[in-house]
């Protein structure tokens, strides 16, 4: 089957929620690399902009340590790092949703996490849904799939591990609603 690159998202509660879903997808076959996280860093709005040596208002991204951050299997995925967001505040995400928002420069897109969202190809009353959702300390989650099976699999796996809001879009979805 061709590949369609179709991300399958879902909110959690929180981070002790995510952790046991990515836990879940990595034994049903999922590899680390696929699976994103964006949660809001609670621990550093206060002092985001002063520690993590960031200019702040401008949404640059940087590095950040995964010790005291993140911890558990959500710290085992790739390419962890620190965002702020104007007008929403500081974040930690990981896995491809991070080189998507930074390398869409959040901090300038208008917007902010919402133009971020509809530009990796979810629709907007759902980028609106779940901005809203991680700014009340809900966790983002998605997984890259390739195949009809891969999402499907990955839907069944959110919605027994808690998710809301599942949804899945793509450039095979995108392509479909234009024609």
């Amino acid at each position: 089957m061709e590949s369609k690159n179709t991300a399958v998202f879902g909110i959690y509660k929180n981070s002790t929620y995510a952790e046991s879903a990515v836990d879940h997808l990595i034994a049903s076959g999922f590899s680390n690399n696929d699976i994103s996280v964006l949660l809001p860093d609670a621990q550093s709005s206060k002092d985001f902009a002063h520690e993590k040596s960031t200019k702040a208002p401008e949404g640059t991204t940087t590095g950040v340590a995964t010790g005291g951050v993140l911890g558990g299997t959500l710290g085992l995925l790739a390419g962890i790092g620190a965002l702020a967001i104007p007008g929403i505040g500081p974040f930690i995400a990981a896995g491809p949703i991070m080189g998507a928002l930074a390398g869409l420069g959040v901090g300038g897109a208008v917007g902010g996490l919402i133009g971020a969202l509809v530009g990796m190809g979810i629709p907007e009353y759902e980028a609106k849904r779940y901005e809203g959702r991680v700014k009340d300390g809900g966790v983002l989650l998605s997984v890259h799939c390739d195949t009809s099976a891969e999402i499907s699999k990955a839907k069944d796996v959110l919605k027994q591990s808690g998710a809301e809001d599942i949804s899945s879009t793509g450039e095979a979805a995108a392509q479909a609603q234009s024609a």
